[in-house]
């Protein structure tokens, strides 16, 4: 399988993430093991999670993700195979969020304990704090890098003007930076980040991860009516993207799917693969199934004239 820098680090990961905010969820651990074990069988190496996964399930205070994901590597000793991505920084609890240097410290070992490991490759801002100075934050990263318990840190959620912020902050004060980052982007959800995000990624060479590569499922074609929104409890937000719009990225999916011999999910991650700037887009499953068909995107190659119409049909003003 391919691999890709993340960034200007010596992170190489597979094209195509595994996202963990299933694993404790919608996938009980058993089901987890799985699909953990499909996703690597099939030559990939990067799983993206965060502590505070799945802290909006009744019952449950964070860390379940992170903890099969441990549980995992010990019972199949591959940690030094893999790429673990995690997040710090999301709301565990009133007194326990933001990325303050003494929270970050204590929530890092707290990740190192759950994932049953020694080091985080690469140790995620999940959300921008404006309370704290990106400088304090940056500093708490340099002494997890130093001590061993880190190897690269990233972003996700940033503002164009914070992650350029902090780059700075990195460059002027000898700080490490920030090597990914990870946005909401995909086929359909592209202004957001296409606008000021992508140029400044590209100039200053980050590597994206995105999240929502398929759109909360819309991408894979599951949905195409009001009649489809009962399939799955995700089905509720699909009023937001079957519009003319939607529709129109639906067929061009399935014109390009018909082409290729593929599906219209693995088309829309072939898509996001193919953009110039992005490193791995992160899809999660809940089956092996689920699995086996994202791997395959890995597989399809899309040329000019098929981004041409995926572009074209998802053009936004």
């Amino acid at each position: 399988m391919e691999k890709r820098r993340l960034g200007r680090s010596d992170l190489m990961v597979s094209p195509l993430c595994l996202g963990g905010n299933v694993f404790g969820w919608t996938a009980d651990e058993a089901t987890s093991f799985k699909v953990l074990d499909a996703y690597v069988d099939a030559g990939l190496n990067f799983i993206d999670t965060a502590d505070v996964y799945s802290t909006w399930v009744p019952g449950h205070k964070g860390g379940e993700s992170e903890t099969i994901i441990g549980k995992w590597m010990k019972a199949r000793g591959n940690r030094d195979k893999l790429v673990i991505a995690t997040k710090v920084g999301s709301e565990m609890a009133p007194d326990r969020k933001g990325l303050a240097k003494s929270y970050i410290r204590s929530a890092v070992e707290a990740s190192l304990q759950r994932l049953q490991t020694d080091h985080i490759d690469l140790y995620q801002s999940h959300r921008d704090d404006l309370e704290t100075p990106q400088q304090e934050t940056l500093g708490a990263y340099e002494e997890l890098i130093r001590d061993g318990k880190v190897r690269a840190i990233g972003a996700s959620n940033f503002t164009a003007a914070r992650l350029k912020e902090a780059l700075e902050i990195s460059t002027e004060l000898g700080l490490p930076r920030y090597e990914s980052l990870q946005p909401k982007y995909n086929l359909h959800d592209r202004a957001e980040y296409e606008a000021e995000l992508e140029p400044l990624c590209r100039q200053e060479e980050v590597g994206v991860i995105p999240y929502y590569g398929l759109a909360s499922g819309f991408l894979t074609g599951k949905y195409r009516s009001e009649a489809d929104f009962g399939k799955s409890v995700r089905g509720g937000r699909m009023a937001a993207y079957l519009d003319d719009r939607g529709r129109r990225i639906l067929a061009a999916l399935d014109s390009v799917a018909g082409r290729k011999g593929a599906t219209p999910a693995q088309v829309a991650l072939a898509w996001l693969m193919a953009r110039p700037g992005l490193t791995a887009p992160i899809a999660s499953a809940t089956s092996v199934d689920q699995v086996r068909e994202l791997v395959k995107a890995t597989a399809v190659h899309l040329d000019a004239a098929d981004i041409a119409e995926l572009d074209k049909a998802s053009a936004y003003s």
